[in-house]
């Protein structure tokens, strides 16, 4: 039996005490059709999530979070989707040497999902997806606010998109 393909709706660093209008707009307009949702932290109130409605989502505090979103969310979670496995984490501290610093702490994993740098990042290491989907609404270290995407098939691919 073929596996169905798998599209994975990828943010982080959202940064916002709630949902905005311009949160539900990225979300209506590129993960309308996603089976998942990964946030890699900086969510910073919980109820920020409550826009994904009805799908899976899957997601990690980060250093920005209030205590409600910390106690309610890991600080990692490593999951397995068609096969691949997935670690998610937020980040910390200096951007220097962060992919070796989290590849470290999470261990064999095909894709790492992480957030904290506000810089997107899609690439490969060793046979390691790394994948940072920036910031959707903060542009703090980035000239522009992105997003990305992740589809598993036969691979699992990686793309980031400039809203």
């Amino acid at each position: 039996m073929d596996k169905k393909k798998v599209k994975i709706g990828v943010i982080s660093d959202t940064h916002l005490g709630g949902y905005d209008d311009k949160l539900k707009s990225i979300v209506a307009r590129h993960f309308n059709d996603a089976d998942i949702i990964l946030h890699a932290g900086d969510i910073v109130d919980i109820g920020v999530l409550d826009i994904f409605e009805q799908k899976e989502v899957k997601a990690v505090c980060g250093n920005m979070d209030n205590y409600k979103t910390r106690e309610r969310l890991p600080e990692q979670l490593i999951f397995e989707v068609n096969g691949f496995k997935i670690g998610l984490i937020h980040g910390w501290g200096s951007p220097g040497g962060m992919e070796e610093k989290i590849l470290e702490r999470i261990g064999k994993v095909d894709c790492v999902v992480y957030g904290h740098t506000h810089k997107p990042a899609n690439h490969k290491k060793d046979n390691v997806l790394f994948f940072n989907p920036g910031s959707a609404v903060q542009r703090y270290f980035a000239s522009s606010s992105t997003i990305g995407i992740l589809e598993i098939d036969k691979e699992l691919t990686g793309r980031i998109i400039n809203i």
